[in-house]
């Protein structure tokens, strides 16, 4: 008996001394893991601050545990070391109380890596859109390639051809505007009245209607008491070119809205969804004269839209991406979709059409100026003034046989200058400053451009039996048919036919039956009882 109670006391002794053991190495590791966790230097200056520096040092456990409590709580109060038997429970305690604080310690750090992530990302980001700004602002948007392609552009700029022959002889006075003294003193009058209209001028083609509109301008801006300013503008446009988009898409006569995602607004204004009014050519003719030349080829929808910006004298956009109370709207575009584009300007419409043809709504705001045909006396005086310009010596005879090809200045002027070049290259070897054009050159010329005389028939003193010549029209030009007629009996009375060329047209066939019936009035025969046949040349 007494050697089993020796035995049991040795065990119970032994496993005293384990579960001692034991709990020493948990305090050692909380120890350690306080130790990870606030790093050497900051848990001594807690274990200062609370006063237990001491107690850590101690070898009595229960002091050590009382130093964990106070470490790990931070609750400087206690002042009881627990018992041997309170320590398991009280290190089960602060073990799950330091695992909730070193999880969430590792929640903190991974929240703060991502959020310091996120930051960096964003600083970044931030960073790029201000250098960005920054290189739109003050930085070029060139590159090697785009150097390299302006540079090749200036040196396309540096070769230069001699000005075209248009150029050099276009009117620049009032006196070189040969033949349309009347018109040209109408379109004056017109522009410098207190309150200008608009004009539409008539007229056949290379008569002078650009030159003198141009021409009529910079002289009324001389005047004393113009209403034009000294820089007002003169905008020509073609009518036969001019395109738009009945969407309004484009419109470069009226001006368009580009939306900011389908049309391609400026990147400022596309990336926070603002649209972007492009002005048309009637704003820049604001406060001058827009030419358009050929107005009656304009699109007819177009010419109405132009009547609206006639009356209101702006030009007004829409866009459903236009909010008014959009705070980063610019000023500017606020203005023209409230307040609308400038667009007061004197119109003067050029067009080769007859006045039945343009539109009525036009012809009943505008003024109306017809243009003279040119006379062969006015074709002689054009080239006589082209030679001049052009420093050539026309021999005797050039400058009429030129007339009778044809009544355009410009065509005229087109035929001199091809037999100057002719010349030129017939006097190649000659050193003689001045060119002299001969007939020879000129026939060479009309010869290899397959020209006709303009008038191809002439009157004859002799009269001649169903041969006679009759007047017409053609555009703005009186000229000279040829018609041939011949009769015969018909084969059974009151049976007879009449026979008409129908290419003629049915104007020149009712002028035959109306003949028919002057022919009756005056003779008392009846055209039925012969075949007539009537050709029109």
């Amino acid at each position: 008996m007494a050697a089993e109670k020796q035995n049991q006391e040795s065990q119970d002794l032994f496993d005293k001394q384990v579960k001692r053991t034991e709990i020493k190495s948990r305090i050692t590791a909380l120890y350690q893991v306080l130790g990870d966790i606030y790093g050497s230097e900051r848990l001594v200056l807690r274990a200062i601050k609370l006063g237990v520096v001491k107690q850590m040092r101690s070898k009595r456990m229960g002091e050590q545990v009382m130093a964990l409590q106070k470490l790990i709580h931070g609750d400087p109060t206690l002042e009881k070391a627990p018992q041997i038997k309170e320590i398991p429970e009280i290190l089960d305690e602060l073990e799950d109380t330091l695992a909730q604080a070193v999880a969430r310690r590792l929640v903190e750090e991974d929240l703060e890596r991502k959020i310091s992530e996120k930051l960096q990302e964003r600083q970044e980001e931030y960073l790029n859109d201000m250098k960005a700004q920054l290189l739109r602002e003050k930085g070029s948007p060139e590159n090697a390639n785009t150097l390299k392609k302006l540079a090749f552009l200036e040196k396309k700029k540096q070769i230069n051809l001699n000005a075209s022959v248009s150029e050099v002889l276009r009117p620049r006075t009032l006196n070189e505007i040969i033949g349309q003294e009347k018109p040209l003193k109408a379109l004056i009058a017109k522009l410098a009245a207190p309150h200008p209209q608009h004009i539409l001028l008539y007229g056949p083609p290379g008569v002078g209607k650009t030159s003198a509109a141009r021409i009529a301008l910079e002289h009324v801006k001389r005047m004393r008491g113009s209403t034009f300013q000294p820089d007002a503008p003169f905008v020509e446009v073609d009518g036969t070119t001019l395109r738009w988009d009945p969407r309004d898409v484009t419109n470069p006569l009226l001006g368009s809205v580009h939306d900011p995602i389908y049309q391609g607004a400026r990147r400022d204004l596309a990336e926070t969804g603002i649209p972007e009014p492009k002005l048309g050519l009637v704003t820049e003719a604001h406060g001058g004269i827009l030419f358009i030349d050929e107005i009656g080829d304009v699109d007819p929808i177009l010419q109405n839209k132009l009547l609206k910006v006639m009356e209101d004298k702006k030009v007004f956009f829409e866009s459903s991406y236009y909010e008014p109370g959009d705070p980063m709207i610019p000023e500017y575009i606020k203005k023209l979709f409230d307040e609308g584009a400038p667009a007061d300007f004197v119109l003067i419409g050029a067009t080769t059409r007859n006045p039945d043809q343009i539109n009525p709504a036009f012809r009943s705001r505008c003024a109306e100026i017809f243009f003279d045909c040119l006379t062969p006396q006015d074709i002689q005086k054009v080239l006589k003034q082209a030679a001049g310009k052009l420093n050539v010596v026309l021999e005797p005879g050039v400058a009429e046989a030129i007339s009778e090809y044809t009544i355009e200045a410009r065509k005229a002027t087109n035929i001199l200058v091809d037999a100057h070049a002719m010349a030129r290259y017939r006097q190649k070897n000659s050193r003689r400053k001045t060119v002299r054009v001969t007939m020879d050159d000129l026939q060479e010329v009309l010869q290899i451009s397959r020209l006709t005389p303009y008038v191809t028939r002439h009157a004859e003193p002799c009269g001649e039996i169903g041969h006679v010549f009759g007047l017409a029209v053609s555009g703005f030009v009186g000229t000279i048919i040829e018609i041939e007629a011949v009769a015969f009996p018909a084969g059974e009375q009151q049976r007879g036919t009449v026979r008409f060329n129908g290419a003629a047209g049915s104007m020149a066939k009712d002028s035959v039956f109306n003949a028919l019936a002057v022919y009756r009035a005056v003779t008392g025969k009846n055209a039925a009882d012969y075949d007539i046949h009537v050709n029109i040349v």
